[in-house]
């Protein structure tokens, strides 16, 4: 796997480091220190006949101000046909970039909007997992796997079809 360290990007922004993600991440929240912002990632992949690219987005959004989003991308050199073991690692890449957001980095995002909890401001983490619990569903008996790694982490599982920064912003990069 393809580790960099300037591996996040966005339509407008290439080799982005951590901290100049997190920079503009602050930045957006700073703008409104009013608005109920929401920290979401999610990942997922794509098999190719060569390697499998996952997908890992980072997206953080406000009601009322629109959303600032990037990926990160990273290459299996090998055709991953196992659904498991696919699934998996798109947990543990969302998981990797969950865990860049240190305590004392969450506090600086909190800090923001602590002082206007009460004027309706608010803050969440939700760790979206491109697997859905529905009958017709091949990833429903790993659901409650994966979601407990999120809760794990100290952040809000969300599933199909709620978890749209794996199943639609990263998806749409994998192919």
């Amino acid at each position: 796997m393809d580790t960099l360290n300037n591996d996040f990007q966005n339509l407008s922004r290439k080799n982005m480091s951590f901290s100049q993600v997190f920079q503009y991440i602050k930045q957006f929240i700073e703008k409104d220190p009013n608005g109920c912002y929401k920290l979401m990632f999610g990942t997922d992949s794509q098999v190719h006949p060569e390697y499998t690219r996952f997908i890992t987005g980072i997206v953080i959004h406000c009601k009322t101000k629109g959303a600032w989003a990037c990926i990160r991308k990273v290459m299996v050199p090998r055709k991953m046909i196992n659904l498991h073991e696919r699934i998996s690692l798109e947990t543990t890449l969302t998981e990797e970039v969950v865990s860049m957001f240190s305590d004392e980095k969450k506090e600086q995002l909190i800090d923001i909007i602590l002082p206007n909890i009460y004027k309706g401001a608010s803050f969440s983490i939700e760790g979206h997992i491109d697997i859905g619990s529905g009958s017709r569903n091949k990833t429903k008996i790993f659901v409650d796997e994966m979601v407990l790694r999120m809760e794990t982490l100290g952040i809000e599982p969300k599933i199909k079809p709620d978890s749209f920064v794996a199943s639609s912003y990263a998806n749409h990069f994998t192919k």
